[in-house]
């Protein structure tokens, strides 16, 4: 709909009516073909029930912008602050209106703070019946119900990353299986693999040990289980897991750390390690992929574990 033409001051020329509503024009939109023009709103709803233009019945699929010459006589228009009716007396240029609004004072759906001291932002005309208790029970209701509904949305998605989860894990198992079928099939089953791992790596956090002198080199059972479970609560693939804790314990390190005088004799290389922690531990995983600086005798396929009683960041 357009703009009430008695709202206006001064004559408005009949160019600048609307054909459907008949007021002055609102957010104007022309036929390309005829160029006539409508209110926006007027001609979109004209057209949803027959695309022809209202004046001449001319096919009509396709609307563009009015020319810059109807837009600067539109604005030229003066009118009145359509809150008039609850004493505003401005008269401004129909361009200045928006923003006009925005601030009018005499505006009833003006935005304003509470002063009760709850501190919402209501509409002017809503301040008189306006109860803090009420409001913001009503605001806490709709707020746990976003949450009721984030944390459904979470557990519909954990269910379906869990399921694929599934599906991937039978697929690497039926890789493997099928590994010794055709050296193809060895070579595919060996690249998942390889990327398993990796994608793993790049989950982790790096880390940096600064007391190197404080690594466990003989874990004891209970401490080593208790780094298994933690690689494989991180997402460790399983097919590495066992090698990977057979290679916490210093019997099963490389020639390079295998004692604590090789360890002393060779710590400028290991200072170069890059470590993952695993997470919650004093410990780090150093893999082969994120390692190919290393030489051999310092490292092991497909990594080591390292156990620290603290120095780790």
């Amino acid at each position: 709909m357009g703009f009430e033409i008695h709202r206006f001051t001064g004559d408005v020329d009949a160019e600048l009516l609307c054909p459907i509503c008949s007021e002055v024009l609102e957010e104007p939109l022309q036929a390309p073909a005829c160029e006539h023009a409508f209110c926006s709103a007027c001609i979109h709803e004209w057209i949803s029930r027959q695309p022809t233009c209202p004046v001449d019945r001319q096919s009509l699929t396709q609307l563009r912008p009015v020319p810059r010459i109807l837009r600067n006589l539109l604005s030229r228009l003066s009118i009145t602050c359509e809150n008039s009716i609850y004493g505003c007396q401005a008269i401004l240029k129909l361009d200045a209106l928006s923003s006009h609004l925005a601030e009018c004072q005499h505006n009833p759906k003006k935005p304003v703070p509470c002063d009760q001291g709850c501190g919402m932002v209501i509409p002017m005309d809503e301040l008189q019946g306006h109860n803090c208790v009420r409001e913001l029970r009503a605001l806490i209701d709709s707020q746990q119900q976003k949450i009721q509904d984030f944390q459904q949305e979470i557990g519909d998605q954990r269910s379906q990353i869990n399921e694929l989860k599934r599906e991937l894990y039978m697929m690497q198992n039926i890789m493997r299986a099928m590994r010794g079928s055709s050296p193809t099939m060895r070579a595919m089953a060996d690249e998942m693999e390889r990327n398993e791992v990796i994608r793993w790596s790049n989950s982790l956090v790096r880390a940096r040990v600064t007391r190197w002198g404080s690594m466990i080199s003989t874990p004891d059972a209970l401490l080593q289980a208790m780094i298994k479970r933690s690689l494989a609560d991180s997402g460790c693939p399983p097919h590495i897991v066992e090698d990977l804790m057979e290679k916490c314990h210093e019997r099963s390190w490389p020639p390079g750390l295998s004692s604590l005088e090789t360890r002393q004799n060779n710590r400028r290389q290991y200072e170069g390690y890059v470590c993952k922690r695993i997470p919650g531990k004093q410990a780090v995983v150093v893999l082969q992929c994120d390692n190919p600086h290393i030489t051999l005798d310092m490292m092991a396929q497909p990594g080591l574990v390292m156990i620290f009683a603290h120095g780790i960041e």
